[in-house]
């Protein structure tokens, strides 16, 4: 047989293999947007297309290697009030569509998660961070891109240990999150040895905190609030609703460094992250976007990135094939972070490094060096197996 011969059979034989393993993944972002104050600075007020433009860029990425294997990746993209959420959750399943990212607070996700269950569908947490989700409250349907409470707390507490800022007073606000968010911290400084020398509460009044009265008013109470504190080395912000951390680095009665919801804060991604790749990364979202990329575009991107290698080594878009591909040993995911991330197979949880931003630059990456672990350092952050009364994925 001639060479041109053996060519063409080779090249209709691979085409009529990929056009058999041709998958067609559809797969929804659905963001509910809550009543929220304006943020303290405007360089965090929410853009419109928030999570959304993270989906658009993993789109393009999953198509790049798609085209190769004949996958083709489309996905819907809804923003809705609390109140329309169960029926926007109904017409996605309705189209049939099965791996489905959720940016939602913790009871909204919950009930739509097993709403999704029911039908058979799988689950991305993009933002909740209740650590309760990770445990007790875990769906075998709900994978967390999202980072927890603990995650954030215990990417916190490590780089103050490092810097053996042992000492700390704890500014928790007052609304639930924060109170959440404060008990994580708590349960960091027990995990590695720190010391809360004090805490005290800073009573959320309400109003704007933009105006001259709102930020004005928390300026001149903040000396006055944290004057006598005990002898502490740096202070651990807790204020999930952005109401008064941001302005505790220049209003403490004894300067000391903050850390936490202010000052030196914990997040998945920035705009000014440019180790391992991204800035080619940020060169692609900038052009497809027009802006920095947030934290909440990051988690959405990387949730269908996961979808888009399961599906690839897989060759399926079945909801269970995806899941059970993500949580296996055989996953691993570059994700721009120095390291692959990978699933805890006993609660759903991303593993994922967690990088210590303070407005400009990417100051350390979590978990820190020297804190060790049997499996993985990335499981120094967060609930480890034994922490974690999740039993769903058992």
């Amino acid at each position: 047989m001639k060479l041109h011969t053996l060519f063409a059979a080779a090249v209709a034989l691979f085409l009529s293999t990929q056009m058999a393993s041709a998958v067609e993944v559809k797969a929804a972002v659905l963001r509910i947007d809550y009543p929220s104050l304006l943020p303290i600075s405007r360089y965090d007020l929410r853009p419109s297309d928030l999570g959304f433009a993270g989906a658009a860029l993993a789109d393009e990425d999953n198509g790049t290697t798609g085209s190769f294997l004949g996958h083709n990746y489309e996905t819907l993209s809804r923003a809705v009030p609390p109140a329309e959420a169960d029926s926007a959750l109904e017409d996605i399943l309705a189209d049939g569509i099965r791996l489905i990212v959720i940016a939602a607070r913790k009871d909204d996700l919950l009930r739509l998660a097993d709403k999704a269950a029911q039908n058979g569908a799988l689950v991305f947490n993009a933002t909740a961070p209740d650590n309760d989700l990770r445990s007790e409250g875990c769906r075998a349907n709900l994978l967390h891109v999202a980072p927890s409470h603990g995650v954030m707390a215990d990417t916190v507490a490590q780089f103050a240990v490092w810097k053996k800022w042992r000492n700390w007073f704890l500014i928790s606000g007052s609304n639930p999150q924060d109170i959440a968010l404060a008990d994580a911290y708590r349960k960091a400084a027990r995990k590695f040895g720190a010391k809360i020398t004090e805490e005290r509460s800073f009573e959320d009044s309400g109003g704007s905190r933009r105006t001259d009265s709102g930020h004005v008013l928390v300026q001149r109470q903040l000396p006055a609030f944290t004057q006598g504190a005990a002898e502490h080395d740096v202070v651990i912000a807790a204020d999930e609703t952005d109401y008064f951390a941001r302005y505790l680095s220049y209003h403490l009665w004894t300067p000391r460094p903050v850390l936490g919801s202010g000052g030196l804060v914990p997040v998945t991604f920035h705009g000014a992250h440019e180790a391992w790749g991204a800035t080619q990364f940020h060169t692609r979202f900038e052009e497809l976007t027009g802006r920095y990329i947030k934290p909440e575009d990051y988690n959405v991107w990387l949730a269908l990135r996961i979808i888009g290698e399961a599906v690839t080594r897989t060759s399926s878009a079945d909801p269970t094939a995806v899941r059970d591909y993500a949580i296996s040993d055989e996953f691993e995911l570059a994700a721009f972070k120095g390291q692959k991330v990978t699933f805890r197979d006993w609660n759903g949880q991303l593993r994922q490094p967690v990088l210590l931003y303070d407005g400009s630059i990417t100051v350390s990456v979590s978990p820190q060096e020297g804190f060790l672990h049997q499996n993985s350092p990335l499981d120094t952050l967060g609930l480890d197996r034994p922490e974690s009364a999740c039993t769903a994925f058992n």
